[in-house]
């Protein structure tokens, strides 16, 4: 076995009369359940009940000693066993020992390092007006509306309602049709084709324009097709931003007046920097930690957080209307790419539990309540489903260990040497304006 892994294998043997008293005891419960031809039920002899269901009773006899033997001899090593073993090498002989090999992994066993007082650095930008002037921007855009244009031939930033028809290449394609689809030109994710031949028209214009469209297209029934399309547009609006005045204050908040927005503006750029720079300081406080402690890693855990990640990638195409069977992506480059990350993100997880036992840092059932409820609002779920669904997969725990790896990180920070650094105002619009 390798030293530098956390793979580990038993030979575990189950000595013979155990087994038998197994199969009789299995040999009991046919006889009572099952019926034999040429017996009233639960009357035939045992030795008929044997031969007639030998095969059968072997073979729950092997599922229920297998597991059990190698809990117990897990246990008695003190092995933490991580996922489910792998058994094989079974030898299963009348009257002799049954026995077998158990491949499996456990939790890696290390020396935790120092984690109190970690020097690291908080730098938090300072808000400058200009950063006010682009959220308030941002407010505009949101408060924009579309007004019809009726003067002028449709240009970049519009939006071109339009019915169409298209017709597939190759035999026994379907054609494509909608009514009132919307493009708006100039915007990322606009069809190239769709953004220059729809520039300069009017309601009531007609175009016609082939597309082919890439081999990595998402919607894949059009991957590496070419469409002949047939335009109708029906409408042409451009977007109007409010002006910058009391108005927009009062359209966009409770507020009253634009100074007044502004602050409010200012205070919540503030805060979000300053949890922006927590969160980065606590990135390097993990980085000091891993630099620490070198370790295996369980790879049934980095095999399981990279099943968590494409669970919820695909969670998150479907809630846009977009199949995760069928999407162009690439699930086995992208599990690949991600491997490193994870195998990162469990060693910390690791060492952070182990602080948390350290420090005897627990997770409590009304912290897991109002986890469950902030979770299911985002799933639309009510929390008592939630909380079912959970328990019986399991999840229950691993929100434990992740709210209980994120007090333990918590702790790791308020005991830190953290030296803090404000950036000025006004080194923040110089550095701006030079870019």
């Amino acid at each position: 076995m390798e030293s530098n892994t956390c793979q580990r294998e038993l030979v575990i043997e189950i000595p013979p009369e155990v087994v038998a008293r197994e199969e009789e005891e299995l040999t009991a419960k046919y006889a009572r359940r099952l019926q034999v031809p040429g017996f009233r039920p639960g009357r035939a002899p045992a030795s008929v009940v044997r031969q007639r269901f030998r095969e059968a009773i072997r073979g729950e006899a092997v599922e229920t000693l297998v597991p059990r033997f190698f809990r117990n001899a897990a246990r008695e090593q003190n092995l933490t066993v991580v996922g489910e073993p792998e058994f094989e090498d079974l030898k299963f002989e009348e009257g002799k020992p049954l026995t077998y090999r158990a491949h499996f992994e456990v939790y890696p066993t290390f020396e935790l390092k120092e984690y109190k007082g970690l020097a690291v650095d908080e730098e938090v930008p300072a808000v400058s007006e200009q950063d006010v002037d682009q959220a308030l921007e941002r407010l505009r855009e949101q408060a924009a509306t579309f007004e019809v244009v009726e003067d002028r031939p449709a240009e970049e930033g519009d939006l071109v309602t339009v019915s169409y028809q298209g017709q597939v290449s190759g035999e026994g394609s379907e054609p494509l049709s909608a009514d009132d689809a919307v493009i708006h030109l100039g915007a990322r994710g606009t069809v190239k084709e769709f953004d220059e031949n729809l520039r300069g028209v009017k309601p009531g214009d007609r175009r016609t324009f082939d597309v082919t469209y890439p081999e990595d297209f998402p919607q894949k029934n059009l991957a590496g097709k070419r469409v002949t399309y047939t335009v109708e547009v029906q409408a042409v609006k451009h977007k109007v931003l409010p002006p910058l005045d009391d108005d927009l204050a009062r359209t966009v908040s409770e507020l009253n007046t634009l100074e007044e927005l502004r602050r409010r503006l200012r205070q919540s750029l503030e805060k979000q920097r300053q949890e922006d720079a927590v969160a980065a300081a606590k990135r390097k406080l993990v980085d000091l930690l891993l630099a620490q402690h070198e370790f295996p890693v369980p790879r049934a855990l980095v095999e399981e957080r990279l099943d968590q990640q494409l669970r919820r990638l695909a969670r998150s195409l479907a809630a846009m209307g977009i199949d995760p069977r069928t999407s162009a992506i690439s699930w086995h480059r992208m599990r690949e790419e991600a491997r490193a990350e994870a195998e990162r993100a469990v060693r910390a997880s690791l060492i952070l539990e182990r602080i948390a036992e350290a420090e005897k840092i627990e997770v409590s059932e009304e912290e897991v309540d109002d986890l469950i409820r902030e979770a299911a609002e985002e799933t639309g779920e009510t929390p008592a489903a939630l909380k079912t669904r959970l328990t019986r997969s399991g999840g229950i725990a691993r929100l434990i260990s992740t709210r209980r790896g994120q007090k333990a990180l918590d702790f790791v920070y308020r005991n830190a040497a953290v030296t803090r650094k404000i950036e000025s105002a006004q080194l923040g619009e110089e550095a701006a304006e030079g870019a």
